[in-house]
């Protein structure tokens, strides 16, 4: 069997600009004219203060006539740089959103239940956009600072003292820029952790909204919500007080020395080594110098906000922390439904949280390539399970909670991955099966399904995005849906809101059955996929899965042993081990645990 040798995929910030360099040069080519308008209405106006200093007032007109038509082009440039903007700004975005969420996709089941919501959501959705506007933040500065330090130049060749008095200042200020920034990579890492919890707890209340109404967890959550808001604003007043503080300390020398050089100055033309218009025009420009080092610092938060938001979206393609599914290429083209498992075993590993804030630097991002993450629990599940199913057989997992069923069926699906022994399709290891023929062989009905904010035909074509009407109402029936869908003024056209909100947890799974069964999969599972319905509805379903024997693999997890009296085969699991096997009448007759959990659960 061929292994998948898929190389990881190398991704940058750098790929998505480069595929729009036209328009982020041309981007920056309008802003760099407005930049160059702005430096030379600068020195313009320091010219026309000296011609009137020389009482030159007709070339002093000339002079502010020309700065007149400077700041018309000026303005003419920002519009025209503001429309390019809009327009490539939201395209990288897009793509950046886009490529995240496909990579999301092929994270494996193991990754999403180890992680918050909030992780996934804050990387895809909202550090893109941080990204985006940042950068186009850091061509506004940079002009900016580029426009401050030739007015500095300019000021400096008009005397060396003032020159000498710049340079030491500009250098100082740079050494508190650098203390600054280096303080501020850990807390800006610290609040944007705080901030996924707020947003994967926000996430789970609205989605939990009649559950936490029912059990009067309102207050309980909010106490939860209240700790999570005040981490958060803990780690940003210590980000901003020690960002306040250097900037206040580097704002005040700033201050101090504008006033130290206006001394300087007057004192230079007391002693005839500086003229009046000279010293005009420090003064005017005087804000040149706190502007520039302003700049810098504003330049060193972007690159670090954007380095942050990289680091963060980019760990989604590490394939360390967040690993991704892997498939093989074998391809089979007419799958008959025979599932092996032979040796196999699982465990349930918890890791240490990878820190953040420890990969920042070029030789850290890659040293964590190769880090192994530290292992804080295992759980075994199961060492060396072995059973057949063979084609077209209806066969059911039974157990007490915590037996293993449901793994049993995450692992049938490749949604986790055995750590040995093997799990075979037709006789194929489903590792080396290809993406396309594991996905449409295997239709998985969860116990907790999710239907979409679409209509109700909307969320079945998803399945089947080619079904016709009469195969949507074949489905519909077998599901037992057709009468409430009936019911309904727009019928199959009914938006369900988000998560199926509109509908019971009954009606969710049967609408996610019907799904399951538009697909028509040689597998199908059934994860105690009756466990919310009512006893009528819950017969209904039993006979379309009896409908269904010998034109599928059926697999059933069941809660009610009462829904699985006619399958083929029960498997009777007990602590991560297959206890017995045979039919329901055998079992009953001959297997006392199964017994006792059928009068259990009848006389509840």
């Amino acid at each position: 069997m061929k292994k998948n040798k898929e190389k990881a995929k190398k991704i940058s910030l750098s790929m998505y600009l480069a595929k729009y360099k036209f328009g982020i040069s041309m981007y920056i080519l309008v802003y760099l004219i407005a930049g160059a308008g702005t430096v030379l209405q600068t020195i313009l106006f320091a010219k026309a203060i000296e011609q009137i200093t020389l009482s030159l007032f007709t070339d002093a007109m000339i002079t502010l006539g020309i700065i007149a038509g400077i700041v018309i082009v000026k303005r003419l440039c920002w519009y025209l740089s503001g429309l390019i903007y809009q327009k490539y700004a939201n395209k990288i975005m897009a793509d950046l959103n886009l490529d995240l969420a496909k990579q999301a996709f092929k994270l494996n089941s193991k990754t999403y239940a180890d992680h918050e919501t909030g992780k996934f959501v804050q990387r895809i959705v909202t550090d893109p956009e941080t990204v985006v506007n940042n950068l186009a933040d850091l061509v506004d500065l940079v002009t900016d600072c580029v426009t401050s330090l030739v007015m500095i130049i300019y000021i400096a060749t008009l005397n060396i003292y003032i020159a000498l008095a710049i340079v030491v200042i500009v250098a100082f200020c740079m050494i508190i820029e650098k203390i600054r920034r280096k303080r501020n990579r850990k807390n800006k890492f610290n609040m944007r952790r705080k901030n996924d919890k707020i947003y994967s707890l926000t996430t789970e209340i609205v989605r939990s909204e009649k559950d936490v109404k029912s059990l009067g967890l309102e207050e309980k959550l909010s106490e939860i919500s209240k700790k999570y808001y005040d981490e958060y604003k803990k780690a940003a007043y210590n980000y901003e007080v020690k960002d306040m503080n250097l900037w206040t300390l580097r704002n005040v020398i700033i201050e101090i020395f504008g006033v130290l050089l206006l001394i300087l100055g007057v004192y230079m033309i007391d002693i005839s080594i500086l003229t009046l218009a000279s010293f005009m025009i420090i003064y005017s420009n005087n804000g040149s110098l706190s502007s520039f080092v302003w700049c810098i610092g504003k330049i060193m938060d972007i690159f670090l906000e954007v380095k942050v938001a990289s680091t963060r979206m980019f760990s989604l393609f590490d394939n360390v922390e967040y690993v991704c599914e892997r498939f093989g290429e074998t391809h089979l083209e007419n799958v008959k439904g025979k599932i092996e498992f032979r040796n196999v075993a699982y465990s349930f590993v918890e890791y240490e949280e990878i820190d953040d804030d420890k990969f920042l630097t070029q030789k850290e991002l890659k040293e964590r390539k190769n880090k192994k993450r530290k292992v804080e629990n295992v759980n075994q599940i199961f060492d060396k399970l072995s059973f057949k199913i063979e084609p077209n057989t209806t066969v059911a997992f039974v157990g007490k909670s915590g037996s293993g069923k449901s793994t049993i069926l995450n692992l049938m699906s490749k949604m986790y991955e055995v750590d040995g022994g093997e799990i075979l399709i037709d006789g194929v290891n489903i590792n080396d099966l290809d993406k396309e023929t594991l996905r449409n062989s295997i239709s998985l009905v969860n116990q907790f399904p999710y239907i979409f904010d679409m209509t109700i035909k909307d969320n079945l074509l998803l399945a089947k995005k080619d079904a016709t009407d009469e195969e949507i109402e074949s489905a519909i029936e077998r599901a037992s849906l057709k009468e409430f869908v009936s019911s309904l003024k727009k019928g199959v056209d009914t938006k369900v809101g988000e998560s199926g909100i509109k509908l019971s947890g009954g009606q969710k799974q049967r609408l996610a059955i019907a799904r399951a069964l538009l697909r028509n999969s040689p597998i199908i599972i059934f994860d105690e996929s009756t466990s919310s319905l009512d006893n009528f509805a819950q017969e209904d379903i039993k006979k379309s899965i009896d409908n269904l024997k010998g034109k599928s693999t059926i697999v059933i997890v069941a809660h009610r042993l009462s829904t699985i009296r006619n399958v083929d085969k029960i498997f009777f699991l007990d602590n991560g081990k297959i206890e017995d096997i045979g039919t329901f009448d055998e079992l009953f007759e001959n297997n006392v645990k199964f017994k006792n959990m059928f009068y259990a659960e009848n006389l509840q």
